[in-house]
């Protein structure tokens, strides 16, 4: 029996044809596509404007991730608001405080 030469013992492309099975083409080395999928020098899309999917302005990954970071900011300071109410909560109503007491709290914060 015959030995298998290297070209059908390589990876095989991990795109798929039009009708959905894959493709049945060799990996281009070091890529995890064939030649005819992408796997050869030059193929994609160019970086930075020159790419017609290219994002300015609020859509970049900077902008969404700003974002991000100040959603995370509000939610913990809202977090920590909510602690102080649930503290203060705990101290007397201003009317029931004794003659000696300088003052303090006013009573829960009317927040929306």
């Amino acid at each position: 029996m015959r030995k298998p030469l290297p070209m059908h013992l390589a990876r095989r492309c991990l795109a798929r044809t039009r009708r959905g099975s894959p493709c049945q083409g060799p990996v281009v080395r070091g890529r995890k596509r064939c030649r005819m999928h992408g796997g050869a020098d030059g193929s994609g899309a160019p970086h930075g404007p020159r790419n017609g999917n290219y994002r300015t302005g609020f859509w970049t990954k900077e902008a969404i991730a700003e974002r991000r970071f100040a959603r995370e900011l509000l939610r913990e300071a809202r977090a920590t608001l909510n602690q102080v109410d649930e503290i203060l909560a705990l101290l007397p109503p201003p009317g029931l405080r004794s003659e000696g007491d300088p003052g303090g709290y006013p009573g829960p914060l009317q927040r929306r």
